[in-house]
């Protein structure tokens, strides 16, 4: 007997379909955790933009798992959060065609460039408080106006992104008030999350360019000189009808889609100016840094999260980050929208017990 043909595994084709650009390089969040009636209001998202990754050494404390309470290495995406600002508030409406825009209301001082971007003008715009004060009976929803810029993370690019995101918590009223105190503030990861909460990541992946059906799809290759072709799918379909079926793998696009991932957990939250002022008293007091094969292993709670020379392709972390457990969608540099867990959300928040971070 001849040796038995690998069968490559088969992606299914309904899985992701139309696999197209995104339209844009920011991320749409289309749905929303429910957040009960007796919490405070919060707003329920953030943003980042991916530095590289790290490797975490932490204990496991997954319960019911053959390596609960021993040593755990995994890898950590490296995220830098600068702080969000508060430009304003929308409520919506909603009926049987969906949700619709009621009000847009937006703080005092707003820097130039974000108010010429958005085509805001304050005069006009301070007036309206009173007026959607009057109509929060008709809203279903709020949602705050966020604003980050890229340069805070050290980025080159200028223009900033603008999105919103949904307040959770308490009634209508009460998340009115809340972001009416919060125009104009800025916020900050540590506001919104906290260490050992899992959030959802999405992301533009990276772009690929025009695939083949083997890559794009991952199909068997043909028999070699069963056919003109090897690297094409047998067939398209039946001669009649003549038409070709949406399920049938095809060349095309592949990457730079949107992706949503699940239940990240956020092993640490950290600023690289504090930990530089920690670094600075350990150096006074003569303590030693550990080095291993001209890779720094630094303790996480005490040093920084910049390797020697930076992050490949993105340079110095500075400011607020976050390390997240796993991979994030999308390249280095890129935008990265996150969000209160929607799915699978435990009864309490456990803190990671972080050894080492290897960077």
């Amino acid at each position: 007997m001849g040796a038995r043909k690998r069968h490559s595994p088969r992606r299914g084709s309904l899985a992701y379909s139309p696999r197209v650009r995104a339209k844009s390089m920011e991320a749409r969040v289309r749905a929303w955790p429910d957040v009960p009636d007796d919490a405070e209001p919060r707003i329920l998202a953030h943003c980042g933009f991916k530095a590289g990754c790290v490797q975490i050494v932490s204990i496991d404390d997954r319960e019911k798992v053959p390596n609960a309470g021993k040593q755990l290495v995994s890898l950590g995406t490296v995220l830098v959060t600068p702080p969000v600002l508060v430009l304003g508030m929308r409520g919506y409406t909603k009926d049987a065609d969906g949700l619709h825009a009621a009000f847009d209301v937006y703080a005092d001082d707003i820097p130039r460039d974000l108010a010429r971007l958005m085509k805001l003008n304050n005069k006009e715009d301070t007036k309206m408080a009173e007026v959607a004060e009057s109509m929060l009976g008709r809203i279903t929803e709020m949602y705050a106006i966020l604003a980050v810029s890229p340069r805070q993370a050290g980025l080159e690019q200028k223009r900033p992104y603008i999105f919103e995101a949904m307040v959770g918590g308490g009634d209508i009223s009460q998340q009115f008030v809340y972001l009416k105190e919060m125009l104009g503030r800025q916020i900050t990861i540590s506001d919104t999350f906290e260490a050992g909460a899992s959030v959802d990541v999405a992301a533009i992946t990276k772009g690929k360019g025009w695939q083949g059906v083997l890559k794009r799809w991952n199909v068997k290759k043909k028999q070699h000189k069963s056919r003109k072709t090897v690297r094409e799918v047998g067939s398209l379909g039946p001669i009649s009808p003549q038409s070709v079926m949406y399920t049938v793998p095809r060349a095309g696009q592949f990457g730079f889609h949107q992706r949503t991932e699940y239940d990240k957990r956020i092993m640490i939250i950290g600023n690289t100016e504090s930990e530089e002022k920690n670094a600075a008293q350990r150096e006074i007091q003569n303590v030693d840094v550990a080095r291993n094969y001209g890779r720094s292993s630094r303790d996480a709670g005490t040093s920084g999260i910049n390797p020697a020379g930076g992050y490949k392709h993105f340079g110095l972390v500075k400011g607020d980050y976050i390390v997240v457990k796993g991979s994030v969608p999308g390249t280095y540099r890129r935008l990265v929208k996150l969000r209160s867990q929607i799915r699978n959300k435990p009864a309490r928040v456990i803190k990671p017990n972080i050894l080492e971070v290897v960077v």
